[in-house]
């Protein structure tokens, strides 16, 4: 007897409420499934637009204080 129909058996003998109660808790759970399935996929995309552009730019390391003293600012 698989996991389903255990849960059908039990869900049987329980109040007409009660079963609503089992119904929804399932359909949040499947919904929060769907939505972490669907978020790893929006992360995994993401991370490989990133990897195609990894090492085309050059980083510069600067000074803060040589920030405030430019031209445009005096």
């Amino acid at each position: 007897m698989g996991i389903a129909e255990r849960i059908y058996e039990i869900v049987k003998e329980l109040p007409e409420a009660t079963a609503a109660e089992v119904l929804t808790f399932a359909e949040i759970r499947r919904n929060r499934l769907a939505a972490n399935v669907a978020e790893a996929a929006r992360r995994a995309a993401a991370l490989a637009l990133l990897e195609k552009h990894a090492g085309r730019f050059k980083s510069k390391k600067f000074d803060r204080a040589d920030l405030y003293d430019r031209a445009c600012l005096r």
